[in-house]
C-alpha cells in the first residue's frame, strides 16, 4: 500500500525542527510529517537521573535525542545575539538574524520562558570586558535568557502540545535515506524501509545526527567546508569563583588565543550552581554540563574547547573528534576526571585523591585518571595556558583543586553549501542547525527552522496564485 504523501516533511524535532513546524502550522499549511530518531518528550528519561549512578548507554542517548533535541536536556541558555551561536549571520545578514532572534525569544516566552533576563547592565559588562582585555581575554557580551534543565523540558512538551493534531509527529524513526530525481527532492526513505513522498524536507538531525547527514551530503554530491572540531575539558570550580560575571552576564563567553600555537581556546556552556553529566552519542560517553532553575549545587561547570581547523588532505574532523574521546572511554570505561594539581604534578588522580580535594563532583559516574594520557598535546597545553588566563580574571579557577572531566567533544557537521534561505544545492531540501554545520545553539537553531519555513511558504503561495 503506497504511504500517502507530505507537503513537508522535517527531519528531526529539534529546536530548528520544532520551530520550522511551529511556523509552517501558525500559517495554515498542512500535511507537515515530522520525523524523529528518538523518543518522544514524555518518554525521554535517563537511567542516571532517576538513581542509577551509571549510564544505562541508551540506544539513542535520550539526553542528546528525542524531542526537543539535544536542547531539551540542556540548561537552557537563549543567547540572544547574533556574535556567537553559528555562521546564521554570514548566511542571512546580521540584521534579520537579530530580527529573528527576538522574534524566537517571544516564542520561547510564550511557551513558558522565564522574564528574567542577565547582561542587560550595560556597565556591569563594560567593567568585566575591560578586566578581560587586561588578562588577554576577550569577552563577548550577549543578553541571556536562562530557561533551566527543568523548564527546557516543560517548554518543549508545550510547544509537542501545541502541535499535536496540527502537524503529524512520528518519534522512534530514524531517517535512512534522503530521495531525490533530478536534483530535486522527492521525499525520505525510513530506517523501516518505508519510502514517503514530499514537495520538501528540512534536514535538521542536531549534532546526534551531524554524521549520517554527512554522508547524506557527500552521497548526494553536496558541495561543504570542514568546520573546526572543539575539543576539550568541562572545568567544575566552587561557585563563589566565578559568582562576580554569573550574577551579572549568567555565562561570560571568552575567548583565548594560546601563546604556544595561537589556537583559539573559548569557555562554552558555563553553568552556575550546576552539575556535570555525561551524553551517550552513538555509544561514545563524553561529558557536559546542566544547570537548573531551582536546583542549584556548591558548584560552577563550563567548557573550555580547542578550535582546530585541518587542511588538506584530511577530511574527517568529527571522526578525529571521536577517536580522541575513544581514548577516554577506553582508559576509563567513559569520562576521565582529574584534579588540576595532579595533571600538573604529572600523575593520575584517585578517589582518594579526589576525596581530600576542596570541589566535591557533581558527576559520580567519572573515573578518576589522567588527562595526558588522552589529550593532544597541542589541546593540552591550550587549555593549561588558558586556565592560567583566566585566572587573572577569577582567582581560583587554576587552584590545584579545579576538577577537569574529559573528553568534551562538540560534534558538528561540515558545514553544507546553502543559498540565503538555507536550500541546499538539491532544490527543495533545506538544511537547518546543528547537524547542518549551521548553527551551535539554541537561538541560531531555531531561527534557522523559521528561514527556511518561511520560505517554503513564499514558495506555496506563489504556486497557489499561479493556479
Amino acid at each position: 500500500m503506497p504511504v500517502p504523501g507530505k507537503r513537508v516533511i522535517i527531519v528531526g524535532a529539534g529546536p530548528a525542527g520544532l520551530f520550522a513546524a511551529l511556523e509552517l502550522v501558525r500559517a495554515g499549511a498542512g500535511e507537515i510529517l515530522l520525523l524523529e530518531k528518538g523518543q518522544d518528550i514524555t518518554e525521554r528519561r535517563c537511567p542516571m537521573k532517576t538513581g542509577n549512578r551509571n549510564c544505562g548507554k541508551c540506544q539513542p542517548c535520550s539526553v542528546v535525542c528525542g524531542v526537543g533535541g539535544a536542547g531539551a536536556f540542556s540548561d537552557g541558555k537563549l543567547t540572544l545575539t547574533a556574535d556567537f551561536g553559528g555562521f546564521l549571520h554570514e548566511i542571512i545578514g546580521r540584521e534579520p538574524l537579530e530580527k529573528l532572534i527576538d522574534y524566537v525569544d517571544q516564542v520561547y516566552r510564550e511557551f513558558g520562558a522565564t522574564a528574567e533576563l542577565f547582561g542587560t547592565d550595560l556597565q556591569a559588562v563594560h567593567d568585566l570586558q575591560r578586566q578581560a582585555a587586561t588578562a588577554d581575554l576577550a569577552l563577548i557580551p550577549a543578553r541571556i535568557r536562562h530557561l533551566g534543565t527543568e523548564n527546557c523540558l516543560e517548554i518543549v512538551a508545550n510547544i509537542r502540545k501545541y502541535l499535536r493534531g496540527r502537524a503529524e509527529i512520528i518519534t522512534n524513526t530514524p531517517v535512512e535515506k534522503l530521495l531525490c530525481r533530478d536534483n530535486r527532492v522527492v521525499g525520505i526513505r525510513t530506517c523501516k524501509g518505508e519510502e514517503i513522498p514530499a514537495d520538501y524536507v528540512v534536514c535538521g538531525p542536531g549534532r546526534e545526527g551531524s554524521e549520517w547527514f554527512a554522508g547524506e551530503a557527500q552521497r548526494l554530491g553536496l558541495s561543504a567546508a570542514g568546520n573546526p572540531v572543539d575539543i576539550g575539558v568541562r572545568v567544575e570550580v566552587p561557585a563563589v569563583v566565578l559568582e562576580h560575571m554569573t550574577q551579572k552576564i549568567y555565562e561570560p563567553k571568552l575567548i583565548y588565543y594560546s601563546r604556544s600555537f595561537d589556537d583559539r581556546v573559548r569557555t562554552f556552556c558555563m553553568n552556575p550552581y550546576g552539575e556535570v553529566v555525561v551524553e551517550n552519542n552513538a555509544g561514545l560517553i563524553t561529558v557536559n554540563g546542566h544547570s537548573y532553575a531551582e536546583k542549584k549545587t556548591e558548584n560552577t561547570n563550563f567548557a573550555l574547547l580547542v578550535s582546530k581547523s585541518f587542511t588538506e588532505p584530511f577530511k574527517e574532523p568529527i571522526r578525529y573528534g571521536r577517536n580522541v574521546a575513544q581514548l577516554a572511554n577506553m582508559l576509563g570505561g567513559g569520562v576521565l576526571v582529574q584534579r588540576l594539581g595532579d595533571l600538573l604534578a604529572g600523575r593520575r588522580s584517585t578517589e582518594e585523591r579526589i576525596e581530600r580535594g576542596l570541589v566535591r563532583p557533581t558527576l559520580l559516574d567519572a573515573t578518576p585518571g589522567d588527562l595526558s594520557l588522552v589529550l593532544p598535546y597541542r589541546h593540552l597545553l591550550s587549555i593549561l595556558e588558558m586556565l592560567e588566563t583566566l585566572d587573572k580574571v577569577a582567582p581560583g579557577v587554576n587552584s590545584r583543586h579545579a576538577l577537569l572531566y574529559g573528553v568534551e567533544v562538540k560534534f558538528y557537521s561540515s558545514r553544507l553549501t546553502v543559498s540565503n534561505c538555507l536550500e541546499t544545492m538539491v532544490q527543495n531540501l533545506f538544511a537547518v542547525g546543528d547537524g547542518a554545520g549551521i548553527t551551535r545553539g539554541l537561538s541560531q537553531a531555531s531561527a534557522a527552522g523559521l528561514v527556511a519555513a518561511r520560505e517554503i511558504l513564499r514558495r506555496h503561495a506563489g504556486k497557489q496564485n499561479r493556479r
